[in-house]
């Protein structure tokens, strides 16, 4: 978590005291993977003073090969020493902006965007963009050779525990390292499906709480593999059952005392200020599914039946549209995004849902009334009535959508929509060449 307060002098201190041998400068790519340069600790003055090099030619959506060096820009709030060690001493990690040559930012990170898109938020007069996660993942076994199989860890179902839940002790490892790390969580439970897992922690602000998301895959991922198992993010590994979704809680917050989605005095308790800003989401969600839900796997687990929302409505009651308004206020006062998904870019997607909320706010945007009912149970007429449209059903749609969206193109920049435009482009591709065992099955004998 961050440590706004923390200094250089701060870090060297800890480096020693800790027999901290090496530094793990972290990045993102593109496609919301976690990269890293690993140096010796020898070289601490060297990235203190912004002065660690890479080539970011090698990095997905990043720069050509003409132009590839880049600097990388610690953030020195994001300084931490992971509790697990080895033989070799401990490792501290730094989160990292990237930087140009000449020392200005690169508009290819996601990071750096983020922070713009948040900028353009505070010029507004808003104080922060305060973001409450969560994320879910499945626990696999591995094979003798330490490749992930599809078997699943246990047989457990939603709040299970021991015997049933054999992911319990995973989990609890988890969530004692995450809080030694400084993240306040808040549940841990076992999830609906059969081998899923959700650990919720405290929200943050729209930068920070994007750097704890991918913090936390990594923390995931690294305590599963000393249980033995794989943990995937990949929302979802398997048909038949429930995906991993990443549901966003947000709030928008004009100083820190005051939460400005709520009014006391108006219906429901909700501002202006929300309606509005759920009427932006409301009116971008089609094109905000291609950030939130970007691979073709995606679209699997937006289909009826398994929880997973497929429709544009929102409600304060059923769990069933895009969007929900929980029953907490003041200044918990939040709306709930549930179709996001986890293989998101956190900084990609938390600046697109931000951008489209100013712009409700902007245009005044108010949204279709609450629809309370279930909507997997209405039929087409029914949903037409309520205004309720579909999300997109395939990544090749949701880019089409993104395609026509001038406010959610915005929030990336240019440079990285362009470069997200060309990876979906190149993956959708790849996917329509596959023939499928399905395929096969349905087609091979028949035909």
């Amino acid at each position: 978590m961050a440590n706004k307060s923390i200094t250089a002098d701060d870090i060297r201190e800890v480096v020693v005291k800790e027999n901290v041998q090496f530094l793990r400068l972290m990045f993102t790519d593109i496609n919301g993977i976690i990269k890293n340069v690993e140096v010796p600790v020898d070289q601490l003055e060297k990235v203190l003073n912004n002065k660690i090099m890479f080539d970011g030619s090698s990095i997905d959506g990043f720069v050509r090969i003409e132009e590839s060096d880049m600097l990388l820009y610690p953030d020195l709030s994001t300084f931490l020493v992971f509790p697990w060690g080895s033989d070799h001493g401990k490792v501290a990690r730094l989160i990292c902006d990237i930087h140009n040559p000449d020392g200005s930012p690169f508009a290819g990170d996601p990071r750096n965007n983020l922070r713009r898109v948040v900028k353009e938020m505070q010029d507004q007069g808003f104080s922060a963009f305060n973001i409450g996660p969560e994320p879910e993942f499945f626990l696999f076994q591995l094979d003798a050779t330490g490749k992930p199989t599809l078997n699943l860890n246990d047989k457990g179902g939603y709040f299970d525990f021991a015997p049933v839940d054999l992911g319990e002790n995973t989990r609890r490892d988890i969530v004692l390292e995450l809080e030694k790390m400084g993240f306040e969580v808040e549940a841990s439970h076992h999830e609906v499906a059969p081998g899923q897992h959700e650990i919720d922690f405290k929200y943050a602000d729209a930068l920070e709480a994007a750097d704890n998301i991918q913090t936390f895959k990594l923390v995931v991922k690294t305590i599963a593999r000393k249980h033995g198992l794989h943990a995937t993010f990949m929302p979802k590994p398997l048909e038949g059952i429930n995906g991993s979704g990443m549901h966003i809680n947000m709030s928008l917050f004009s100083d820190p005392k005051t939460n400005a989605f709520f009014d006391e005095k108006a219906e429901g308790q909700l501002s202006e200020t929300a309606y509005h800003f759920l009427g932006g989401l409301m009116d971008h969600a089609r094109a905000l599914t291609a950030v939130n839900n970007p691979t073709v796997n995606s679209y699997k687990r937006l289909v009826p039946g398994f929880e997973a929302p497929v429709y544009v409505a929102w409600s304060g009651r059923n769990r069933s549209p895009l969007i929900r308004v929980p029953q907490s206020r003041g200044l918990s006062t939040r709306l709930e995004m549930r179709s996001v998904d986890p293989s998101a870019n956190p900084y990609l997607a938390i600046a697109a849902i931000l951008n489209a909320g100013l712009d409700g706010l902007a245009q005044g945007k108010t949204p279709y009334p609450a629809v309370d009912r279930n909507i997997y149970r209405m039929n087409e007429a029914e949903r037409q009535d309520n205004h309720i449209t579909d999300l997109p059903s395939t990544l090749h749609n949701a880019i089409k959508a993104l395609e026509k969206d001038d406010v959610v193109k915005s929030a990336l920049g240019d440079h990285l929509y362009r470069s997200f435009l060309d990876s979906k482009d190149l993956e959708w591709g790849a996917y329509r060449q596959t023939v499928s065992e399905w395929e096969r099955d349905q087609y091979l004998e028949l035909y």
